[in-house]
């Protein structure tokens, strides 16, 4: 068994936190082992803890739609994960307690699958991997650099589905996260659109 096989068996038997209680499935995570970039929501919502998957509802068809514009896809290029692994009630914001609980394990996926970005979906994400304080509407857009690892902070999709007007920023940084793709992994990284 390899090591995200392993972490995986881990985390779908935890039960640190009252998350666990509650939840259908455990949300690992999904995509290429080997991915250059790796995004980072906050936790599942509904389909994501009945499927066990992550970001398989709306947000996650506005996702998939803006990452193939991109020229990029879940099972070559990109490993999708959360902050927590389990559905909040109510789709709520993980408390702080929560994402304190979860976070290790996301800390071993990025170890383990070792990618060039992290694009961080929404504030959650920001304030649980970089910092508590931070406002992704102060930094999105802007490239960070977290334990070395380029990481570019952008708007969750559920958020541009609740504001057409964020789609235009977010798409400004998403073409930034393949101009670096294109820098760091694959110069000849083909896009119809950036």
């Amino acid at each position: 068994m390899d090591a995200l096989e392993q972490l995986k068996a881990e985390v779908t038997e935890c039960t640190r936190c009252a998350l666990s209680q509650k939840r259908t499935n455990v949300v690992f995570g999904e995509g290429s082992p080997n991915a250059k970039i790796m995004c980072i929501g906050e936790g599942p919502g509904y389909y994501e803890d009945q499927m066990g998957r992550p970001f398989v509802g709306k947000s996650g068809e506005l996702l998939d739609k803006i990452l193939g514009v991109c020229g990029f896809n879940r099972t070559e290029h990109v490993y999708i994960a959360n902050i927590v692994k389990c559905r909040p009630p109510e789709n709520r914001d993980p408390l702080p307690e929560e994402r304190t609980t979860c976070l290790p394990y996301l800390l071993k996926q990025i170890e383990i699958i070792q990618p060039t970005i992290l694009v961080l979906l929404g504030a959650t994400a920001l304030k649980g991997l970089i910092d508590p304080s931070a406002k992704i509407t102060q930094v999105r857009g802007t490239w960070l650099i977290w334990n070395g690892y380029k990481v570019m902070p952008t708007f969750h999709p559920s958020a541009l589905l609740r504001n057409e007007q964020l789609k235009r920023p977010a798409w400004e940084d998403f073409k930034k996260v393949v101009t670096k793709y294109r820098e760091l992994v694959n110069s000849n990284h083909f896009s119809a659109h950036c």
